[in-house]
């Protein structure tokens, strides 16, 4: 028997405590790693998902793999479940912390057909028509592999569609264009409601100048949701080691060796998987390629009957705004509202209460009669958005077995099914999928056009983002 089946064996009925507690100021850019062995923040999705399952326990010693994934988030989870299934490939994942840690168990829960942060219309100005049609493919193929994946897991889906709200009547000329050209270019089934449909037959959203109505969409746990895909990656022969970071990384002979605090893993190829949680130093390759940004959620207490007649909520559809700091938010079903947007530009910034009270605000806002409604669960974290806006699954160096699946911008929550599936592709030697810029290109460093596209201002980090979010609620709110 060798030491990681033996390993599975001692930990088959437990997971792995946390040795340390939840770090609310952890930035990405700052600090070398994510942490070893930290507890989970303090999430509704960890909060009511019930106890995690079995893990693999920490690496403890040097071991040899064929395959190793770092980031046991939605995307490294789905890859090895798509390892196993399709190319009968047993990964080895390492987290350093707790498994699903990062991005998935501190998103909206929103699956939505989109990856990026680019609309369609914008797809077609950069890349041409036929290129953008190939795209628009991709991620409705990529919703089919999600509701694939989650069919046999208990995650609390809310189907329906997508609710994209208009928060001012000046954005609905845009919104009219953005849905014919979803329905005579993409044959996608975009309707244009107004004002008073919204509101009577959705929800009395009280900003709402009317909606655009996607037809796919699904709320989601996230908790349950990265739960069942460990389970279901475990089932199928991988193994999931949290408390153990990368701590260093080298190649020698077609070797990567990873050092974790208990011992290194010798790969022969390995899958990066770390979503906004991707430390500077983990690769070369990846220093500077992603804008790391907070995003901020709230949930509130359940609803009454008469509080939930009030808003009018008719829909528990996932639902955004036409903001460029954008809201997501929706109706659980256990009767809680949910809402998320931006949050502070730095770990340090994060913990302050007024981002949480702006939440709240904006809550207030829309749904007057939720003022004063207790919020039971408040969280932050940091969302990977490339310099272009759209991600990459990507082998960077055709002389080195090293491959990642990277910057969703916020759309990952669908999307990271399909990036572990053409991640496994990848890994296992095929082609990752039809011939796309996500696939063929990495991601990128900022150059001046790239800085102008996707308004990220990466040279200057920090202090671009910082005037970025004032000329954006300008935008937003006032011009």
């Amino acid at each position: 028997m060798d030491a990681i089946a033996e390993k599975r064996i001692v930990t088959e009925g437990r997971f792995t405590e946390p040795s340390r507690p939840y770090d609310p100021a952890y930035d990405p850019l700052v600090a070398a790693t994510p942490g070893q062995g930290r507890d989970y923040a303090p999430t509704y999705w960890i909060g009511t998902a019930g106890e995690p399952p079995p893990d693999d326990g920490p690496i403890t010693h040097d071991v040899d793999v064929d395959v190793a994934i770092i980031g046991s988030g939605f995307t490294g989870l789905t890859c090895a479940i798509f390892l196993a299934q399709e190319y009968g490939i047993k990964a080895t994942v390492l987290e350093a912390n707790r498994v699903s840690w990062g991005c998935s168990t501190r998103n909206g829960g929103q699956a939505q057909c989109a990856s990026g942060r680019l609309k369609r219309s914008q797809w077609i100005q950069r890349y041409g028509l036929d290129t953008a049609l190939r795209l628009h493919a991709e991620v409705c193929e990529g919703m089919e592999t999600f509701k694939g994946l989650i069919k046999d897991i208990d995650c609390d889906p809310q189907p329906g569609g997508h609710l994209y709200i208009a928060h001012r009547p000046k954005v609905m000329p845009a919104l009219e264009k953005e849905a014919k050209i979803l329905r005579d270019v993409f044959k996608y089934d975009a309707r244009i409601l107004d004002a008073d449909t919204v509101k009577r037959d959705y929800v009395d959203d009280k900003e709402a100048a009317g909606a655009m109505h996607e037809p796919e969409g699904i709320g989601i746990h996230a908790g349950k949701l990265a739960f069942g895909y460990l389970k279901k990656a475990r089932a199928l022969g991988a193994t999931v080691h949290p408390s153990s970071p990368v701590q260093g990384w080298e190649t020698r002979n077609g070797f990567h060796y990873l050092k974790t605090p208990g011992g290194t893993v010798r790969a022969r190829a390995v899958g990066v998987a770390t979503g906004g949680y991707t430390s500077q130093s983990l690769h070369p390759q990846l220093k500077n390629r992603l804008l790391p940004i907070l995003s901020n959620s709230i949930v509130t207490r359940p609803l009454t009957l008469a509080e939930r007649d009030a808003c009018n909520f008719r829909t528990t559809q996932v639902i955004t705004d036409t903001r460029i700091l954008r809201h997501y938010y929706r109706l659980m079903p256990d009767g809680r509202v949910q809402i998320g947007s931006r949050s502070a530009i730095t770990g340090t910034d994060a913990p302050q209460k007024k981002y949480e009270q702006k939440l709240i605000d904006d809550l207030h806002r829309k749904f007057p009669a939720l003022t004063d409604i207790e919020i039971d669960y408040s969280w932050w974290g940091w969302v990977d958005v490339s310099h272009d806006m759209m991600p990459r699954i990507f082998q960077p160096d055709p002389r080195q077995t090293i491959y990642y699946a990277l910057g969703y911008g916020g759309n990952g929550v669908m999307y990271s099914a399909q990036a572990g599936r053409r991640l496994a592709a990848l890994i296992a030697g095929r082609s990752a999928g039809p011939e796309l810029p996500i696939f063929s290109s990495p991601l990128p460093f900022p150059n001046v056009r790239e800085i102008v596209e996707s308004q990220a201002f990466a040279p200057f980090r920090r202090l671009g983002q910082w005037f970025l979010y004032r000329w954006y609620h300008l935008k937003d709110e006032v011009l």
